[in-house]
């Protein structure tokens, strides 16, 4: 095999499906090379070398071949193992949610060390122990901001005037943000958003995530903020996510617990979510 074909790269498995009898296809995250295609052959046999280490939620030092329709990994170093991401089952989806919000956004072999750097600081922060739902909404701003679709949330996206403390407004993804009472705007994906919830989003754009982690809120306003900002991000990625429903019923479940034993609600215990398989072909 000629070395020309050979290269290597930092990459985090974004998502992977079976093939064939042994192998495994994967979408990768790499710094330089953006998202990519790749195949594992024999991955799947009790043998293979490469199994153990070609795992999501770590950073891998991968070597591929190039390929016809897929890149083929030859090795596999963990350069990374954020072992925090395995510790509860909301912490373990929030992961997969934002691994597939950071696959979903990008296109194949375009550089994406923005997103790749974004994706690993998530990791870490949720390794480190960061409430989960503080962690997906600090991700779901800072990926709207690389992707040049933050949303607006100071000025009326109809009329472009800067808004009051004391305005009433509603969020409309498909404009852009927040539309003020003088404009009547679409019906559809339009929702109040109340002046608690405002703030919290403008916190989000501008307070680091240290900060972030630090803010106390009522659990309303933080349901209402994950409505508001979820809306927007399904309407910029143009559908939901599987690991965002998955997320939602973990959260529901956790709820129903606390409700029943009248204990708060937790983001650890075994994690038992499926893997994420079957992402994007």
């Amino acid at each position: 095999m000629s070395g020309r074909r050979l290269y290597v790269t930092d990459a985090i498995v974004l998502s992977r499906f079976d093939f064939g009898e042994a192998d495994r296809i994967l979408t990768l995250l790499t710094p330089d090379l953006g998202k990519i295609k790749a195949i594992a052959k024999g991955i799947r046999r009790p043998t293979s070398r490469i199994g153990g280490a070609l795992e999501p939620l770590a950073e891998l030092r991968i070597q591929l071949a190039k390929g016809r329709t897929f890149d083929v990994v030859t090795q596999v170093t963990m350069q990374h193992t954020w072992l925090g991401l395995r510790d509860g089952l909301e912490v373990t989806a929030t992961a997969w949610y934002c691994a597939e919000l950071a696959e979903r956004s990008l296109e194949e072999r375009h550089a994406a060390l923005p997103v790749y750097l974004l994706l690993r600081r998530a990791y870490e922060l949720l390794d480190a122990g960061m409430a989960p739902a503080r962690v997906a909404r600090w991700f779901e701003m800072r990926l709207c901001d690389e992707l040049g679709v933050r949303p607006e949330v100071d000025r009326c996206v109809e009329c472009d005037r800067l808004l009051a403390p004391d305005d009433v407004v509603r969020w409309v993804p498909a404009l852009g943000g927040v539309l003020c009472a003088d404009h009547a705007g679409p019906s559809t994906m339009a929702a109040g958003l109340s002046t608690e919830a405002l703030k919290v989003l403008k916190a989000y754009q501008r307070m680091d995530v240290e900060a972030l982690a630090g803010l106390r809120l009522p659990p309303a306003v933080e349901r209402e903020v994950e409505e508001r900002l979820g809306a927007f991000v399904r309407h910029v990625m143009e559908r939901d996510t599987r690991s965002r429903r998955f997320l939602e019923e973990v959260k529901a479940g956790y709820g129903a617990v606390a409700a029943t034993t009248g204990l708060p609600p937790v983001s650890a215990g075994p994690a038992h979510a499926p893997s994420p398989e079957g992402g994007s072909r």
